[in-house]
């Protein structure tokens, strides 16, 4: 006989939430209980990115609060066992990763196991267990951060995969938190369709997919989600905003390269439609992107497309979720910096879509959808995927 579990599935990169911690973090922390009081989910998975933000030697301390609210909030009171990675060994170049992962088992699921990727078997999940600080020789999680070698053109940087194992009634699944790396400059990323810093995120994507199905462990249905970066093809996108317009490029003295492309409207007295910079993007109808959740833009969001025989993903209903402003007068702005794209996403693997109840009538189905659309979260706002898992109880 199926049973089902009432699963919640969050990634945020919370970078932006270590600065200003007041302004932001207790509206997005309030946004996050209300999700899970809406939902009422038996598992829990919070997957986070760049804990401690930019200033992570300053910040972590801050970071590290902020895992004890969550976990000591009234909201978690009822959840009896928890799992919590968190890397914050900043001090290891070569490994560290700012991912934190947190899991969360209510009191009414019972038979969770998680895995030992040591003595490569399951263990039952007891009590609450904490990991802050380096995770090498944590045996229930493997991390690894994505090699110096592998991208030798770009700054290496926090960007990683973390995962663990679990076996919730009966069913084996893997929840792997991803980073992948960023579009550094807006200019690089107009020169070619697609551009370099996408062919970089494809290139690390299958590394981690590979990784995922390797020898190494018997391969498992998988969830994978986390800030994939991905962004829309900047070139036809731009090319279809700017189709009636002039364009001047300003190019610096000093070695000819092009620092600003500014489009302008050809029947409007020449006013300016777009300019972009290596880290300024800004157009004046911002509101295509919002409008309509962005759907006009989804055709340029391609960044999954060549790996659609490995995962799976629930349709987009919800507007790009970077890169909001930080202004917490304006939780529905989007920042000037990048074109917005829809960053943070939920993947999972064709065997584990299969586990995903379809039924309706048990309440809200399967929900993919943003935390806090009208809350300022920082410069990402969070992903979430509610949904029962069909388990076997045999």
């Amino acid at each position: 006989m199926d049973t089902f579990a009432n699963v919640l599935l969050v990634t945020a990169n919370v970078g932006s939430l270590f600065n200003n911690v007041d302004e932001i973090q207790n509206g997005w922390l309030e946004e996050l209980y209300k999700t899970i009081r809406k939902y009422k989910p038996q598992f829990i998975a919070l997957h986070f990115q760049e804990v401690g933000g930019k200033d992570y030697m300053v910040n972590m301390d801050k970071a590290e609060n902020f895992f004890c609210n969550i976990e000591s909030s009234e909201e978690m009171k009822e959840f009896d066992r928890t799992c919590i990675y968190v890397d914050t060994q900043f001090q290891a170049e070569d490994s560290f990763t700012a991912l934190g992962s947190m899991y969360f088992i209510h009191k009414t699921l019972k038979n969770i196991y998680h895995y030992d990727f040591n003595v490569k078997d399951f263990k039952p999940v007891v009590g609450k267990t904490k990991y802050v600080g380096s995770l090498d020789g944590v045996a229930t999680v493997e991390k690894e951060k994505f090699p110096k070698n592998f991208w030798p053109d770009f700054k290496w940087s926090r960007k990683g995969y973390m995962r663990t194992r679990w076996i919730i009634h009966n069913q084996g699944l893997d929840l792997v938190n991803i980073h992948l790396f960023h579009d550094a400059s807006n200019l690089i990323a107009l020169n070619s369709s697609p551009s370099i810093y996408s062919a970089n995120r494809k290139n690390a994507l299958k590394y981690v997919i590979s990784r995922l199905s390797d020898s190494r462990y018997a391969a498992m249905p998988f969830f994978l989600f986390g800030d994939f970066n991905f962004r829309l093809d900047t070139r036809t996108l731009v090319q279809c905003l700017t189709i009636e317009a002039d364009v001047v490029k300003d190019v610096k003295d000093s070695n000819y390269e092009v620092e600003r492309i500014t489009f302008e409207e050809r029947d409007n007295d020449h006013q300016m439609l777009l300019q972009i910079e290596e880290k300024l993007f800004e157009y004046v109808h911002q509101a295509v992107f919002r409008e309509d959740n962005g759907r006009a833009l989804l055709k340029y969001d391609k960044e999954v497309t060549p790996f659609l025989d490995a995962v799976r993903e629930e349709d987009i209903t919800f507007p790009p979720s970077y890169p909001y402003s930080e202004d917490h007068h304006k939780p529905r702005q989007y920042m000037n910096t990048r074109c917005p794209a829809w960053c943070d996403r939920i993947l999972m693997s064709p065997s584990a879509n299969d586990f995903i109840s379809r039924r309706d009538y048990d309440g809200e189905g399967v929900v993919y959808n943003t935390i806090g659309p009208n809350v300022c979260m920082g410069d990402h706002k969070p992903v979430f995927l509610s949904f029962s898992l069909k388990t076997n109880n045999h």
